[in-house]
């Protein structure tokens, strides 16, 4: 089991603590933004927008902050003008990371991140040190008491989606990125709970930790994806269950 995907369950622990902080929310707003800046404010011609709108709806959102925040990437609004930037850099270990964020300050982000890395054993890279050791693809994470594995399984190859994992307290169903939307409006048409669903970039192979490392790891997982500029962090970690188990149990 990739350290992601396991990462993945261990991060809905904390949503309902991330949603009252309002984190889930900022970040739903500025992809709300920046697609519809970029791609325009029409969902039906515009797939990333469309993917966030999904995105915002799951989330619970409220309609008047989805539509506010396409009218603030169209200019219909005033708003503060983000810019995408993509970080790379080593973690404990060596585990590769690319890190998404959204800032409206580029300057600050990167030294914050530099910080956050150079704290937990890591350390920040040049542009192309490490996206080589990952592909987009698209996630689709369905809550494990969701109906038998096999079905799910059928519905997504019959989707046209290339595997489905079970990570515990969830499936991890993959797809290429333009099968994505298809495979995900089937998995929702099946009756199954989607608990998230993203394209992003997920690592080709994973780097084994153990004691400490592993330890730093989790906690720098912890500290990036708290960082306000922060959309998400793919990383290559691969750690024992048990060992993530007494760690997450040692830090609560």
């Amino acid at each position: 089991m990739s350290g992601h995907s396991k990462w993945h369950s261990i991060k809905h622990k904390k949503a309902a603590i991330d949603a009252k902080r309002g984190k889930i929310f900022t970040r739903l707003i500025r992809e709300l933004t920046i697609a519809a800046r970029t791609g325009g404010g029409n969902p039906d011609s515009n797939a990333r927008l469309r993917q966030a709108v999904a995105a915002a709806r799951a989330a619970n959102m409220p309609l008047k902050n989805i539509e506010s925040a396409i009218k603030r990437g169209t200019g219909e609004l005033e708003g503060v003008n983000y810019e995408e930037a993509v970080y790379e850099g080593y973690g404990p270990g060596g585990v590769a990371l690319a890190i998404q964020t959204m800032t409206d300050n580029k300057n600050r982000t990167s030294g914050e991140l530099r910080h956050l890395l150079t704290r937990y054993g890591g350390n920040l890279g040049e542009v192309g040190c490490v996206t080589w050791m990952f592909e987009k693809k698209g996630q689709i994470f369905v809550n494990a008491d969701s109906p038998l594995e096999d079905k799910l399984m059928e519905v997504v190859i019959e989707a046209g989606g290339e595997d489905v994992l079970n990570t515990g307290d969830a499936f991890t169903v993959t797809t290429a990125p333009p099968d994505f939307e298809a495979v995900r409006d089937a998995i929702q048409a099946a009756g199954f709970e989607i608990a998230e669903a993203t394209i992003r970039l997920v690592p080709n192979s994973t780097k084994h930790l153990e004691g400490k490392d592993a330890e730093k790891m989790l906690k720098l997982m912890e500290a990036l994806e708290d960082h306000d500029d922060v959309q998400s962090v793919s990383a290559n970690f691969d750690i024992d269950d048990a060992l993530i188990e007494q760690i997450a149990a040692a830090s609560s």
